[in-house]
């Protein structure tokens, strides 16, 4: 398939720039892949949608405060955003200055004292390696900032730091958010649990790739970035235990499909997972894990749209975002929802 085929118009002014006041006030817009019906509706539907016994599965991935700002012995300006902790005082990270950093590059970071800076020991792909003075988790929490989107054009703020997190979020190391997780707040939740909803928690260390163009016309011959993920035991067992039952697996957001789909081993059978993974769903790849997705609205031209379309079928989501688009929806991290039933044929079973 071309790349072109998962392009859609969307007016500037309906990319959320902040978050709405509170996170279930998000419009929810329920697709269904099996006909390509579509109904408007608010986030707090779920609780309509969803029934007993259903198995919702979270990235509890927690954001990191991953962007900091230096500068080089010559004055020169430097962004960084730390994409993985290695070791204490080592990460790999992107580096944006004018000229580029060279090995033995020495930085000051922003904020901290002047003994306390970083040098380049070179890199790892498109990455450069970096040595901090200090530990990394330490330095971030001194300098470092929110690593919003790259849509989102403006600096982050004091609330972004709980905004741009999930509530239940616990394992640090994403550069971004699980953003359909940021619709749930404690209410909800008890609602569910109350309904008799189970929950289960997969861990996928969102990177910065995530926001990366595809370049390649082919869209098959794109490479994925690497994500580190974990699929534990535990959540196999609830997941088989959901199947027994007759009941549905539902991702909350791509990264939860992703990390699911990478654990998967067989039609309708999966295994504990920990490691990297590259994994590109488009459109002919079946499902074995996952029944039903809860998402938000994604960029033209990405590998999370076409990863929907596989899902729902292109047509069918091309229609439903330009439904969104007609009725003013708000897109991207901090926008609306979507509840997504998939076209059976892309199912195992």
């Amino acid at each position: 398939m071309k790349l072109d085929q998962f392009s859609y118009e969307l007016p500037p002014e309906l990319i959320a720039k902040a978050p709405l006041p509170n996170r279930r006030d998000s419009r929810l817009l329920h697709l269904n892949g099996d006909n390509g019906s579509f109904r408007d509706g608010v986030f707090s539907d779920l609780i309509k949608l969803i029934e007993p016994g259903d198995l919702l599965v979270f990235n509890n991935t927690q954001v990191i405060p991953a962007r900091m700002f230096a500068s080089k012995p010559s004055g020169g300006r430097v962004e960084l955003l730390i994409e993985r902790i290695t070791s204490e005082f080592e990460a790999h990270a992107h580096v944006r200055a004018s000229k580029g950093l060279k090995t033995g590059g020495l930085l000051k970071i922003d904020g901290v004292s002047n003994s306390n800076g970083a040098t380049c020991l070179g890199r790892a792909g498109d990455l450069f390696v970096l040595r901090f003075e200090m530990p990394v988790t330490e330095l971030m929490a001194l300098a470092g900032h929110m690593p919003l989107p790259p849509y989102i054009d403006r600096a982050d703020t004091l609330d972004d730091r709980s905004r741009y997190q999930t509530v239940y979020a616990e394992r640090p190391g994403a550069v971004a958010a699980p953003t359909a997780g940021l619709h749930f707040d404690q209410q909800l939740l008890t609602q569910l649990t109350d309904l008799g909803v189970r929950f289960s928690f997969v861990t996928l260390h969102v990177g910065a790739g995530t926001f990366q163009p595809v370049r390649a016309t082919e869209i098959n011959e794109h490479q994925m970035h690497a994500e580190w993920l974990e699929v534990t035991e535990q959540v196999v067992r609830q997941i088989e235990a959901t199947r027994a039952a007759g009941k549905r697996v539902i991702a909350v957001g791509t990264t939860s499909m992703r990390a699911l789909e990478t654990a998967a081993v067989g039609p309708g059978k999966i295994a504990p997972f920990v490691g990297d993974s590259r994994i590109f769903i488009y459109p002919g790849y079946i499902f074995r894990v996952v029944d039903a997705l809860i998402t938000n609205f994604h960029v033209p031209e990405s590998t999370l749209l076409m990863l929907v379309s596989a899902f729902c079928g292109r047509e069918n989501v091309l229609r439903a975002y330009a439904h969104a688009v007609a009725e003013r929806y708000r897109f991207f991290s901090y926008g609306d929802a979507m509840f997504l039933e998939p076209n059976a044929g892309v199912l195992w079973r």
